[in-house]
């Protein structure tokens, strides 16, 4: 259940996003997995048609919900949404783009299942991961690499998850399917416990990997195993795309 203190999200910035540019699309953005030890880099993103949607003050931050109302809501947020996707960078991907960069491969990923296309984004946190960066002399020449980055306008918004109807409804659609996924994994891999700790760093997760070893769904160039009391992972190598 929602915490019975959080505020009602409501649709105040997507509206004023909307009007701001003068357009009718508006996609909602929210990662979830950036500081955890293994499994994906996940980003959900919903597409809401500002002339059409209606409230859903029933939407939360994902982190405020028990899992059973994170996956009752899921085929709900989906039928609100006039467009939603779910992209995913592996650990292989963030060790070899940093996170800002598997960041931005996940959401273009999750842009491109969008039935409909947005026009403009809000973007959950302080900072835009999600525009493309200006190109290179390689992104020129290589015209078979896959797009990532946005080219419409992104607005950031700092805790949007507990306050934007959209972005509280694509934050369900990351963790539901990211959980889902490292449950999946910890039938492969049963002694990181990942079914529990979803691939963060728990001190169990750390010991576990002193003993096994990592695996390919660790995080390679991140610090694994030190600071075993550690509940957040942190990058070895920080690279700015």
């Amino acid at each position: 259940m929602a915490d019975s203190k959080s505020k009602a999200t409501t649709l105040e910035h997507e509206r004023a996003l909307a009007a701001r540019h003068g357009v009718r699309y508006i996609a909602a953005v929210d990662e979830v997995g950036r500081g955890a030890l293994a499994g994906p880099i996940t980003v959900g993103m919903t597409v809401i048609d500002i002339q059409q949607v209606t409230e859903f003050p029933e939407l939360r931050d994902s982190k405020l919900l028990s899992p059973d109302t994170r996956m009752a809501l899921v085929d709900p947020v989906r039928q609100w949404a006039v467009g939603y996707g779910v992209g995913h960078a592996s650990a292989a991907e963030i060790d070899a783009l940093g996170v800002t960069g598997a960041l931005r491969l996940a959401g273009s990923r999750a842009m491109a299942q969008c039935a409909v296309q947005p026009e403009a984004a809000l973007l959950d946190g302080s900072y835009d991961w999600l525009t493309a960066p200006e190109p290179d002399l390689f992104d020129i020449l290589a015209d078979d690499r896959e797009p990532v980055g946005l080219h419409i306008p992104v607005a950031t918004i700092v805790k949007g998850d507990m306050t934007c109807q959209a972005i509280a409804g694509a934050s369900i659609l990351a963790k539901v399917e990211r959980d889902g996924i490292m449950v999946g994994l910890a039938t492969e891999h049963p002694y990181f416990g990942w079914e529990i700790n979803k691939g963060y760093a728990t001190a169990a997760h750390r010991a576990a990997i002193v003993v096994q070893g990592p695996c390919n769904y660790h995080r390679k160039s991140w610090n694994l195993t030190s600071g075993a009391d550690q509940a957040q992972g942190e990058a070895t190598t920080k690279k700015a795309k």
